[in-house]
């Protein structure tokens, strides 16, 4: 009890601390006691402006401002659920104005019955929500050339975790009728590019979802409005936006994003490719100390990250601050929700030596996060897509934290 009360009595000081700093800032702009804004300034509510550097940022821009990626910033955020605003996007042709009362989903191909819902129809129906992380298949590929300032938000910011709601992609299909030896699905977005992706038939009876809402509000224009798939644990290209078909077949149908994109390039095999690895495996980063950060002082601090798996939920997390000589359970905060993302913290009294900071997750089908050796001797030098090896980061005396992945 003793040393517990020396913990919070530390954690409380460093608090104090920090939130004196914020009454100093907030104290110089003369507002603290004074008469605040009035009640919808503005009528949807923004975040404080002392939070104005927690935004998206852009991965690697390109020529074409309509393609490519945006990345949440996971250092900055608590709890699991990352902000409508705040989760990562990746686009192939820009993002689509679609006005939602001339919206339709169409389901056809090997059906007894093809159908067209509207949006009116959908929300009609008893609707369902779960909540689920996404990733980006490429996410965390930066391990092949990542500076040492690279942040979190660099390494691994292709990643956000929300509430979805919509109607189960199984009723839907129920009411159009599955005609025999069907076994996929081609779904298809209405953005600039066409969006498809071959869907395995069984996950789309399992438990896929039809969502038109993201945390309690419709869908964001960036996350599919009005109308996405979504794929609990596979890769976030197959979790198509603005979704506008789904064609009912025998056999996959060879796209371009699975084909030509989306595959992995398999060592010692003339250079064939894996397709469909959908599954997103095993994960954990640590966000805090992370790249980019650095540490004041001495003393008591936690170590917290997120874990997640695609086949489940967390079971384990260790964490270590030697380089993976040893090991350490870090306590997993609650919820612990298949599928999602998990905080996962360990305290830790750090004296100013340098330390290399790791974590490893477990889920609860057994699978172990692996180390970056260990990946490229199952998939080759080459693994791209499907990234989930331990991370590193180098913790100077100095305090400053940097990438060494």
């Amino acid at each position: 009890m003793a040393s517990r009360r020396k913990i919070l009595s530390a954690g409380l000081g460093a608090a104090a601390a920090v939130m004196g700093g914020r009454r100093a800032v907030a104290g110089t702009a003369g507002t603290e006691g004074a008469l605040g804004a009035p009640l919808l300034s503005p009528p949807y509510g923004q975040p404080s402006p002392y939070e104005a550097s927690v935004v998206r940022k852009l991965w690697h821009p390109t020529s074409i401002p309509q393609i490519g990626v945006s990345l949440t910033p996971l250092q900055d955020l608590h709890g699991i659920i990352t902000p409508s605003g705040l989760h990562y996007e990746r686009h192939h042709a820009g993002v689509p104005s679609i006005d939602p009362d001339r919206h339709e989903l169409l389901i056809h191909g090997m059906v007894h019955r093809p159908l067209m819902f509207t949006m009116d129809d959908l929300l009609r129906l008893p609707s369902v929500s779960k909540i689920h992380f996404l990733e980006c298949s490429g996410n965390s590929q930066l391990w092949k050339a990542a500076p040492a300032t690279a942040t979190v938000q660099d390494t691994h910011g292709m990643l956000s975790c929300s509430e979805w709601t919509g109607v189960r992609l199984a009723d839907l299909l129920d009411q159009a009728g599955i005609a025999p030896g069907a076994h996929w699905v081609l779904a298809e977005g209405a953005d600039g590019a066409a969006m498809t992706r071959s869907i395995p038939l069984a996950k789309a009876l399992d438990d896929a979802l039809v969502a038109y809402a993201q945390n309690g509000e419709m869908l964001r224009p960036e996350q599919g409005f009005p109308l996405r798939l979504l794929l609990p644990g596979f890769e976030g290209n197959t979790n198509i936006k603005w979704l506008r078909r789904l064609k009912i077949g025998a056999a996959p149908w060879m796209t371009r994003e699975e084909t030509s994109k989306y595959t992995d390039i398999m060592p010692n095999t003339g250079g064939r490719a894996r397709q469909f690895a959908f599954i997103m495996e095993v994960k954990s980063v640590v966000t805090t100390p992370s790249g980019g950060q650095t540490l004041r002082g001495h003393g008591f601090r936690e170590i917290r990250g997120l874990a997640w798996s695609g086949r489940g939920a967390i079971k384990r997390v260790e964490v270590s601050v030697d380089g993976g000589a040893t090991w350490r359970d870090a306590a997993l905060q609650g919820p612990v929700l298949p599928i999602c993302l998990t905080r996962f913290r360990l305290p830790w009294h750090w004296e100013g030596a340098p330390a290399t900071i790791l974590s490893r997750a477990t889920d609860d089908h057994g699978n172990v996060q692996p180390t970056h050796d260990a990946l490229v001797a199952e998939r080759g030098p080459a693994a791209y897509y499907h990234y989930n090896a331990i991370h590193a980061w180098s913790l100077a005396e100095t305090g400053v934290v940097t990438n060494a992945a």
